[in-house]
């Protein structure tokens, strides 16, 4: 199965955050060995293509993983080759704010300093002589 690690990260951060939050959810959660991220995540893709929609809400997705933990006897369904789009923003801490903003400086100073780099093209000259042959010409 290959999905997006960010779908695969955003799934098992809500989970471990629902487990944090709801006492039974955190027994279920952990106490089942049989249960893995990968198959939620292969179980949320099989139910999504039997479906035939191409988008959900994040609690339809995330519905679908607490019911793959909750049951014992669930179909997971084979892998899926796929590419899933997550509509979440990835919140940067400061540094991680700093680093981007040098980083897009110095891309700036090294293409401006390219371009003054690059010689000035010349314009070429435009012949006056026609490309049609003249009967004056024989």
């Amino acid at each position: 199965m290959k999905s997006t690690n960010h779908f695969k990260n955003t799934i098992q951060a809500y989970l471990e955050q629902r487990a944090a939050s709801d006492p039974q959810f955190e027994w279920v959660y952990t106490t089942k060995e049989n249960k893995s991220i990968d198959n939620c995540i292969t179980y949320i893709l099989n139910a999504v293509q039997k479906s035939g929609c191409n988008g959900f809400t994040d609690d339809e997705i995330f519905g679908m993983a607490v019911h793959f933990w909750d049951e014992d006897d669930i179909e997971i369904g084979n892998p899926i080759n796929c590419d899933v789009v997550v509509n979440h923003t990835v919140i940067l801490t400061e540094e991680e704010k700093e680093q981007a903003r040098k980083e897009a400086i110095e891309r700036v100073h090294n293409e401006a300093y390219n371009k003054m780099r690059q010689p000035v093209k010349k314009a070429k000259k435009v012949s006056l002589v026609p490309q049609q042959p003249s009967l004056f010409d024989f």
